[in-house]
């Protein structure tokens, strides 16, 4: 029976991490992202953890005292947002290339400039191809669910791949919501012990990290790379089981609501899902087929899954919380409709970039954006599918 509290996201975030008990955490604090750092210090100061924080002096450090732990053998975990994972950059890719299954928990704001500290998904697409696998919540329980399991996937055997658990800045970091823990010692057995096969301080087997890789060599290391990513999908989904007879709670690589016999459907991540699922409600109510699939699983893109979940649609819509400003859509959008072209699924698609710099984001307009579909559904054509909403109209 798990333990029933209110939390806001970042402190369930925040209690994950208390649970897991990692050997290491580092952190620099940048908002919205700060209270996690700042409710695991408090943590660390009253005994309910024997890690060792270490408050470093910028993300970069953040990011590189994770690398470093992490090759020595450590679990580690780290918070940021926006900006900061900006100054992580170089290190991000690093950790990845060194199959180091550091788990980070990423409050996504919007990446300057200009500087805004609000909502959007600019600073986890930027990073969208480093090599990281990315779990999208929905809301504060989900953030919870998401980071218990991310240790259990990144540090699989046939993965070793750092994650980043995501959620929505203050839409759901700062916003409190009734939520459902696991017990501690369930936890504690869930996530279970770390035991790297290679790590610096194993003196039976001494080992470089981080060395040059020249063109002999990084072709090979990025295909296996490649090779985990592929991997990992099937090891979320493994991990999910076993989450569910411990919880009750499902998860999947994505969540199909009311998609089964929908004619037209949003495709889209984290908070916007819950007013979705409302629209879609209403809409069912006036005898309108609209369906949801709400992603959870970003990277590795479950391609095929997709693309079978979306085939029976006459359209489709793909929201995308950041612009790629490549006049060609946003990073979702292309994804969804690659994947629908490769598996042969011709669905009309059309895509909208929305809630920029966490601009609001109503009910009445993703109705809109479902009444569009409708049209779109009767002829089976797209005028334009990059479009906008919640967009003011004098904006050029």
């Amino acid at each position: 029976m798990g333990i029933r509290e209110r939390l806001s996201g970042n402190e369930a975030a925040a209690t994950a991490m208390r649970q897991i008990n990692p050997d290491v955490v580092a952190a620099y604090p940048i908002t919205p992202s700060t209270e996690i750092p700042q409710y695991f210090s408090a943590f660390v100061a009253n005994g309910s953890v024997d890690s060792d924080f270490v408050a470093v002096e910028s993300e970069h450090s953040a990011m590189s005292a994770c690398i470093g732990a992490e090759a020595a053998g450590a679990r580690a975990m780290t918070a940021t947002s926006a900006n900061g994972l900006s100054l992580m950059w170089e290190m991000i890719y690093i950790a990845s290339s060194l199959r180091l299954p550091i788990v980070l928990s990423l409050v996504n704001r919007a990446v300057s400039g200009p500087l805004n500290i609000h909502n959007d998904h600019s600073d986890a697409m930027g990073v969208r191809d480093s090599g990281w696998i990315m779990l999208f919540s929905e809301n504060n329980q989900e953030a919870y669910d998401n980071t218990l399991m991310a240790h259990r996937i990144a540090e699989h055997k046939d993965v070793m791949l750092p994650l980043m658990v995501c959620q929505d800045g203050f839409i759901t970091s700062h916003s409190i919501e009734n939520i459902e823990l696991v017990e501690d010692d369930k936890v504690k057995e869930f996530v279970g012990e770390y035991h790297p096969e290679h790590y610096l301080l194993n003196k039976e087997e001494p080992i470089a990290v981080g060395p040059l890789d020249v063109q002999s060599y990084l072709f090979e290391h990025k295909a296996a790379q490649a090779e985990a990513m592929r991997n990992a999908k099937q090891v979320i989904l493994d991990v999910a089981k076993d989450f569910e007879k411990m919880t009750g709670r499902k998860y999947g690589l994505f969540e199909e609501y009311k998609l089964d016999d929908a004619e037209v459907a949003i495709v889209c991540m984290n908070s916007t899902a819950g007013t979705t699922k409302f629209v879609v409600d209403n809409l069912r109510e006036k005898g309108i087929k609209a369906g949801l699939l709400k992603l959870r699983v970003f990277r590795p893109f479950p391609v095929e899954e997709i693309a079978k979940a979306l085939s029976h649609l006459k359209a489709v819509a793909i929201l995308d919380k950041a612009d790629s400003l490549n006049a060609a859509g946003g990073a979702l959008f292309q994804d969804v409709t690659s994947a629908m072209y490769v598996e042969n699924c011709h669905v009309p698609a059309v895509n909208y970039v929305y809630g920029i710099g966490g601009r609001d984001t109503k009910a009445d307009e993703i109705e809109e954006v479902y009444n569009d579909l409708l049209e779109i559904a009767k002829t089976g054509k797209v005028d334009n599918p990059y479009r906008y909403f919640g967009l003011r109209k004098e904006a050029k």
